[in-house]
C-alpha cells in the first residue's frame, strides 16, 4: 500500500459500538476530504444522469452513462440500477465528469430477463448483497490483472445471488437480486432503525457473527449519508441470511482496528479508472480491496474479508 492510502488509513476514526442481533457497527471519522461530487441518488433524482443499454441490442457487461450536471457524479461500486434489459451493477467506483458520456463496467442481477422494461435505468435504492460485492471485488481484480478490465465473474455473481435466493426461500421469475430485497423488508427496516447515520460519519465498519466483513469510507459526509442505508442494507441482508455462530468474545474494537492494520500491509496494484482518476486493487492476508483516487485525494474505500 502505498503512502498515501496509508495515511489516510491511519487517520480514520472508530466512532461508538452498536449491536442489533448478529451484526456490530462502528461509524468511521475521517478528516480529509476530498472534490465536490453528487451521487447517483442524487444526480438521478434531478435528471442529471441518464444511464443506458449501450445499443438497441445491449451488452450485459457494459452500460452507457452521461453526466447532465456541472460537478461529477459518484457512481459506487455494487450500486444496483434497475430496469431497461435487465437490472445491473457497478464493477467498480467510478467517477464521471460533467458533461461526459462513458461506457461503465457493470454485472448482471437479473439472470432471466433480456428484454426492454424502460429506455433509461432507475436507482434500485440498494447496493449489492455482501457476500456478491466481496465475491464481484476479488474476481474483477482478477480481471484486471490478467487483461487490465474491470469484469466480474459473471457466473459467480448469478451463484452468489442464487445463493441468496435459496437462503431466503424467495423464488424469482428473473432470479432477480432485487426480490430477495424486498423479500425482506420488515426485517431490514430492523436494522436500519438500529443503526442510524451518525452526524460527521463518513464510513462503516461492520462485522457479522463478531466476525469483520467490511470497512468502507467516503471523502464527503454528504456523500456518505446519502449512501448510509444503502450500505447497511447490503450487510444486514447477509446477516440476516447467514448461520448462527457462537461469538468469540473478542472485542469489537480491537477486531477493528487489528483489521485496518491489515489493510496497510496489502499489496497494491494501479489501473486507470474508467472515470476519472486512479483504481487501486489490494490483495492481503485473507481479505481484498479497492480505492479510488483523484490528484492524490481518496473519494472511496472499500475491504471485504474474506476469511
Amino acid at each position: 500500500m502505498d503512502k498515501v492510502m496509508e495515511e489516510y488509513i491511519s487517520n480514520l476514526d472508530l466512532g461508538p459500538v452498536t449491536e442489533y442481533d448478529d451484526m456490530t457497527v462502528i461509524p468511521i471519522f475521517s478528516p480529509i476530504t476530498g472534490p465536490n461530487y453528487m451521487t447517483l441518488r442524487e444526480a438521478m433524482e434531478k435528471d442529471l444522469l441518464l444511464i443506458t443499454e449501450v445499443d438497441e441490442e445491449g451488452s450485459v457487461g457494459e452500460l452507457l452513462v452521461k453526466n447532465l450536471a456541472d460537478i461529477p457524479v459518484l457512481l459506487l461500486d455494487g450500486e444496483e440500477i434497475i430496469e431497461a434489459k435487465q437490472n445491473r451493477v457497478l464493477n467498480t467506483t467510478i467517477l464521471v465528469g460533467p458533461g461526459e458520456e462513458i461506457p461503465i463496467p457493470v454485472s448482471c442481477t437479473e439472470q432471466g430477463r433480456w428484454a426492454y422494461k424502460s429506455r433509461r435505468f432507475s436507482d434500485s435504492d440498494d447496493v449489492a448483497a455482501h457476500r456478491v460485492r466481496r465475491s464481484k471485488s476479488a474476481s474483477v481484480k482478477d480481471s484486471l490483472r490478467r487483461e487490465g478490465q474491470f469484469r466480474s465473474d459473471q457466473r459467480e455473481v448469478w451463484n452468489e445471488i442464487y445463493c441468496l435466493s435459496v437462503d431466503a426461500e424467495v423464488h424469482s421469475s428473473t432470479q432477480a437480486m432485487k426480490d430477495v430485497y424486498t423479500s425482506r423488508e420488515t426485517d431490514l427496516s430492523k436494522y436500519m432503525e438500529a443503526f442510524p447515520h451518525v452526524e460527521d460519519q463518513k464510513g462503516v465498519l461492520v462485522l457479522i457473527n463478531g466476525e469483520i466483513a467490511g470497512l468502507e469510507v467516503l471523502s464527503s459526509e454528504k456523500a456518505y449519508k446519502l449512501l448510509h442505508d444503502k450500505l447497511i442494507r447490503s450487510y444486514a441482508l447477509d446477516a440476516l441470511l447467514s448461520p448462527e455462530k457462537e461469538k468469540d468474545g473478542k472485542d469489537a474494537v480491537q477486531e477493528a482496528k487489528e483489521f485496518m492494520d491489515k489493510t496497510k500491509k496489502t499489496e497494491e496494484s494501479r489501473h486507470k479508472s474508467v472515470g476519472h482518476g486512479c483504481d487501486h486493487r489490494f490483495t492481503g492476508d485473507k481479505l481484498v480491496g479497492s480505492s479510488l483516487t483523484v490528484k492524490d485525494k481518496v473519494i472511496h474505500s472499500v475491504f471485504f474479508n474474506l476469511a
